[in-house]
């Protein structure tokens, strides 16, 4: 199966996301900086969440740019990525009206979880079709980051109970290390190209 139809609907889905969740942000009542402060909490969510939303978008459009063909597994891996990036305006609305409480914090931190989870099987799904000589294979290498960026979600879990203000350094670190551009797949791209593996 061709990719392209895959491409477009995971952009449309994606677009649609960012869309909910800046519709969610509520116009001040006042003209002085005094009556934004009390939207701070939600404002501050939106943009995490706005920074995960194109992290994602990023890395996705780069490893289907390397992927040749898709399977009704890549598909459905797919889907799974797009249902918990789909509830990140939820997790991000209830998070920021609740000025980052414990049990919201933690909810949007088993979301980021379960979308970095979900991801690597999509990776693992398009290497399954794509062979283990792939320019995907070569690209995702042991994948370092995505593992780090997993155990450091699961860690913020039970630490949003404790103390929620490191549970959301957590999730900013994560999202700083991944602004850094990932280039695994363009070198993995370029290399059959130079005579480089």
């Amino acid at each position: 199966m061709h990719k392209a139809r895959l491409e477009a609907f995971s952009d449309g889905v994606i677009a649609i996301i960012i869309t909910i969740m800046v519709l969610e942000l509520k116009v001040p009542h006042g003209d002085s900086l005094a009556a934004l402060l009390p939207l701070l909490p939600v404002l501050l969510s939106y943009v995490l969440s706005f920074v995960y939303v194109g992290i994602y978008w990023n890395n996705h459009h780069h490893l289907l740019h390397a992927v040749r063909k898709v399977s009704g597994g890549v598909l459905w891996a797919n889907l799974h990525l797009l249902f918990w990036l789909s509830l990140l305006p939820f997790v991000t609305g209830w998070m920021g009206e609740n000025h980052f409480g414990a049990l919201p914090t933690a909810v949007y931190g088993f979301v980021l979880l379960m979308a970095a989870v979900a991801y690597w099987l999509l990776a693992h799904c398009i290497l399954s079709v794509e062979g283990p000589d792939s320019v995907v294979a070569r690209a995702l290498g042991r994948d370092r980051k995505g593992t780090w960026s997993t155990v450091a979600y699961a860690l913020a879990l039970p630490l949003a109970f404790v103390l929620p203000a490191l549970s959301q350094a957590v999730f900013v670190g994560v999202a700083i290390v991944w602004l850094v551009p990932d280039r695994r797949i363009e070198r993995a791209l370029q290399a059959p190209h130079d005579g480089t593996h």
